[in-house]
């Protein structure tokens, strides 16, 4: 996540509250699925960025994760996602977003 991106959350978690926003990933692997769930929950692990320190908490997802599969219509999903679940090391991505939520959601 680019310090641009980590500006852009930061700004919508504290115009709408963090509430109101959740990330949605969709990122290529389980590591960088992990980094920017940390991210966006407890802070930038690397101490670089805007969100070095700030603890947004915001809930995270994956795109290949089936609760939010089943919300996008599945011939878009098909179209834009579809491809890359099969391409990409799925189970991986939404284990590790899973344990990343467990163990950095307050």
């Amino acid at each position: 996540m680019d310090l641009d991106g980590q500006e852009s959350i930061k700004r919508a978690a504290e115009e709408h509250g963090a509430g109101e926003v959740v990330v949605l990933l969709g990122t290529p692997n389980a590591d960088s699925s992990s980094i920017y769930a940390e991210t966006v929950t407890v802070g930038d692990p690397t101490y670089a960025g805007p969100l070095a320190g700030v603890q947004l908490g915001l809930p995270v997802f994956h795109i290949l994760e089936a609760e939010i599969k089943q919300q996008v219509d599945e011939a878009t999903y098909q179209e834009q996602v579809g491809p890359m679940e099969y391409a990409l090391d799925s189970d991986a991505i939404r284990s590790e977003i899973k344990r990343a939520r467990e163990e950095f959601t307050p």
